[in-house]
């Protein structure tokens, strides 16, 4: 929740805003930073890359255990011939186009053919339900609907009629099921086009500018109700060119980068990293197994073909993969174990003391030919050269565990509203536990620092959205006079540049004596100290002390996505340590296993011992019967959590501990 006080009310005549899907806005600009590029649209930003580097592999897709590629000037004709199919179907200019499934070439394609034709990319998450489609497809006005297959297409029949501005859908996998009005195949749609001359595209693709929208992205609803928000071809071409300034990508033909596409393209950060960046760079993208976000060893054996050269998680998946260490680690013998406690002991020291010291001792030479390239090549990361973090939620203990490692994870930060990307981390600017400095030409600013220099974080750039589409009032409470935006997030920076995020404001805890507290420190604790936890959740607004919903690692279906009741084998191996026989969830929840019970206590306990008083101490706490999860609405599409329901979900047991 933004304050409303802080600050200044936005005029309408200083134009860095629109509501309006057809507006345009003035550029955020200043003349030392004019330099960094010249305005560009997505058409220009494509059309380089294929003038730059069209024999090279753009794209890869695996079918039937070979990969399939395509190369940079394939892949802007085919993003051309979709442009003319959108136009034959009549796509009206600054209508959308929606796109609900998995990551794909079709996907890549649609995005950027969308744009050519004059539409607005509408990325849907393809786990949405039929309700959910209807709300984004009516607010954006959606002509054309791309769905994945036969499952997609089943939630948009169930809605068609309700869909003012539907024209035609295209299903761009496998056949159709059964021949319907208005609804291809991927095939089918290519040829509609043939007949729409180069001309009549390139008409459409001068009118665009920099300054208009060309994609709508729609948050997750994590923290409130679902808002559109406007990306222009700027916002895209800028944050692109800024973010280079700061990573070192290789570019062909010296070394061409070799990256894999997994996360969810709806989110504007998975977009910059796996779509626009690399057709900056002449990267070539290969694309995980759809399951790749919730299946950890199918993205682990996509790395392990692809072995990227740089690679982007959210802190989700960094958990995840950490996880999968830290099991592999309690299965080893005993020698390797001890092996690699000293090598993580070794590499933690070292990679902390990297700003004072330059020279890695024998020690950790030696931990590196043992260990640490072992585990780089055993996930697919032998030849990787950068890691990246986007997201909140990074935790200084998953980043120890990885510095041990002697992997370097950078963090970035930045929301939709700024394009997904205002500070990264690098190798020559990296500090541990923060999330980097802004890019080339972004400016961020502390207001209402308290005496520890926390306070409201807020930023400045070209990176910066539109707007909020058909939403004034919530767009002139982002926006300040002079164009700042209040990220709604609180953080501190040193006199370096360094960025330190704490919390989001409506994330903030006040008990009832008026003190504040960020939860998500304390719940990153007790997923270290009771390593049998998957999620945990903060409590006690308002409060006197605070409680703990707590969920156990549990498998997965893979078919519907459901936790199960069976308990992970890491989990199981943690009740073994500890002379526990349960191997279900049901074996341990309400009480039933004392010996877990009070292993779970003695962890919170720890925790207890750091309060800074009483009420920040955990008093009650509660495991759940069933995990957290994206089917069951407690998790969103990047597996962050949906704090604000699952309070609501929980809102009963939740004053059962304070009664």
């Amino acid at each position: 929740m933004i304050c409303l006080n802080l600050l200044t009310p936005f005029t309408e005549t200083i134009g860095f805003f629109t509501c309006h899907l057809d507006g345009e806005v003035i550029l955020r600009g200043e003349k030392e930073e004019e330099g960094l590029h010249n305005a560009i649209t997505i058409h220009e930003l494509v059309l380089e890359a294929a003038t730059k580097y069209p024999h090279f592999i753009a794209l890869g897709t695996k079918k039937m255990d070979e990969w399939e590629t395509i190369t940079y000037i394939e892949y802007y004709e085919l993003c051309r011939k979709a442009a003319k199919s959108f136009l034959k179907l009549g796509l009206e200019r600054f209508h959308g186009v929606g796109i609900l499934g998995y990551n794909c070439i079709e996907w890549f394609v649609a995005d950027i053919a969308s744009i050519f034709a004059g539409g607005i990319c509408v990325g849907i998450f393809p786990t949405y339900s039929s309700q959910a489609c209807r709300f984004i497809a009516d607010n954006s006005k959606a002509n054309i609907l791309m769905v994945e297959d036969d499952c997609q297409l089943q939630k948009i029949l169930k809605i068609q009629d309700h869909l003012r501005h539907l024209k035609a859908i295209v299903q761009y996998k496998d056949k159709l099921t059964k021949k319907l009005p208005n609804t291809y195949t991927w095939e089918e749609f290519l040829t509609l086009g043939r007949n729409v001359s180069d001309e009549v595209l390139d008409r459409v693709i001068d009118s665009q500018k920099p300054n208009q929208c060309c994609m709508l992205v729609y948050t997750t609803g994590t923290t409130g109700a679902q808002k559109a928000i406007m990306i222009s071809h700027d916002n895209i071409t800028w944050t692109t060119m800024a973010v280079l300034q700061n990573l070192p990508y290789t570019y062909p033909p010296d070394n061409q980068e070799m990256l894999v596409s997994y996360l969810p393209l709806s989110l504007i950060t998975a977009q910059i990293f796996e779509i626009w960046i690399p057709i900056a760079i002449g990267a070539a993208i290969f694309f995980a197994e759809p399951e790749a976000m919730t299946i950890r060893e199918s993205l682990i054996n996509t790395l392990r073909e692809v072995r990227p050269t740089t690679f982007c998680g959210v802190p989700e998946i960094w958990e995840e993969i950490q996880q999968k260490l830290y099991s592999e680690q309690m299965l080893a013998t005993s020698f390797k174990k001890s092996m690699i406690v000293w090598a993580k002991k070794v590499g933690l020291k070292t990679n902390l003391n990297r700003e004072t010291d330059d020279h890695a001792p024998v020690g950790f030479r030696v931990a590196k030919k043992l260990i640490y390239k072992k585990v780089r090549r055993n996930l697919g990361f032998d030849r990787c050269l950068q890691f990246l973090s986007s997201g909140s939620g990074f935790s200084r203990e998953v980043q120890e565990f990885f510095l041990s490692y002697d992997i370097i994870v950078l963090q970035t930060y930045g929301l939709t509203e700024c394009t997904g990307t205002h500070s990264v981390s690098s190798g020559k600017d990296f500090k541990p536990y923060s999330s980097g400095k802004a890019i080339m030409g972004a400016k961020s600013m502390i207001r209402y620092p308290d005496q520890n220099g926390l306070g409201y974080f807020c930023i400045w750039g070209r990176h910066l959205s539109m707007g909020y589409l058909n939403n004034e009032y919530k767009t002139k409470r982002l926006f300040d006079n002079k164009g700042w935006l209040n990220t709604g997030d609180m953080g501190t920076q040193d006199p370096e540049g360094y960025i330190h995020i704490t919390g989001r404001t409506e994330e903030i805890i006040i008990t009832n004596q008026g003190e504040k507290i960020f939860p998500g420190p304390i719940e990153n604790m007790l997923k270290k100290y009771i390593p049998i936890v998957r999620y945990a959740l903060i409590v006690g607004q308002q409060a006197k002390f605070l409680s703990a919903l707590l969920t156990l690692k549990c498998e997965i279906n893979l078919d519907t996505g459901e936790p199960c009741n069976m308990l992970t084998q890491d989990a199981i191996n943690f009740c073994r340590k500890h002379n526990s026989k349960s191997v279900k969830v049901t074996d341990i929840i309400d009480n039933k296993d004392t010996i877990i019970d009070a292993v779970i206590q003695s962890g919170i306990d720890k925790i207890n011992q750091k309060a800074e008083s009483d009420s920040h101490k955990i008093l009650r706490w509660k495991i759940l019967e069933k995990d957290f999860s994206v089917t069951g609405g407690e998790l969103g599409p990047t597996l962050k959590l949906r704090r604000a329901h699952v309070t609501r979900m929980y809102q009963t047991l939740i004053s059962s501990f304070y009664i």
